[in-house]
């Protein structure tokens, strides 16, 4: 991962609203860089602003949860996702009705 990388995917990031998640893969198709889903994995594991950069908006292309390094982790994202209103089904977030469309 370059040093140029991450603040790509910190501004895509900063740019999800409430209510709406983006995949790893989308932020790394936005940041110019199809295929690096991880190293935005990796740029959010390394989120140097969680009020700023809402890294738990950042979903797998499955709608699963991979991760969150707050609170008591994926359990924390979860309940950060639903009061914000995003639509989970299970543990899932439904991406038909939650994904953003930049």
């Amino acid at each position: 991962m370059t040093t140029t990388f991450p603040p790509k995917v910190y501004e895509i990031v900063k740019n999800i609203p409430k209510g709406k998640v983006a995949t790893y893969a989308q932020v790394a198709q936005l940041a110019g860089s199809p295929g690096a889903a991880r190293a935005v994995g990796t740029a959010m594991k390394n989120n140097p602003n969680m009020s700023l950069i809402p890294c738990h908006r950042v979903v797998g292309s499955d709608g699963q949860m991979h991760g969150y390094s707050a609170g008591d982790g994926v359990s924390s994202k979860l309940e950060l996702l639903r009061s914000e209103g995003v639509i989970i089904v299970g543990d899932r977030v439904d991406l038909s009705k939650s994904g953003w469309k930049p």
